[in-house]
């Protein structure tokens, strides 16, 4: 069985980067920059936006609906 990684805690650190820690343990710093393209992205960019995220269960989220899938985040 593959590991389905969780996103359970996530904190802002600059620009477009946010420290993920997954239910395994291991944390890693993730820069989104490459991800904010599209219409559902487009928002993001702005950072008071961006710094709205929150965890919805299994990954990271904005209030638009934009996500990323956790095993994305796990694997970058």
């Amino acid at each position: 069985m593959n590991y389905l990684p969780v996103v359970i805690e996530a904190e802002y650190v600059v620009d477009y980067k946010i420290k993920l820690t997954f239910d395994n343990g291991i944390s890693k710093i993730v820069d989104f920059s490459k991800w904010l393209k599209g219409e559902m992205f487009e928002p993001l960019k702005e950072k008071e936006y961006f710094k709205k995220f929150f965890i919805d269960g299994w990954t990271i989220c904005w209030g638009n609906g934009a996500d990323i899938a956790p095993e994305t985040l796990y694997e970058d």
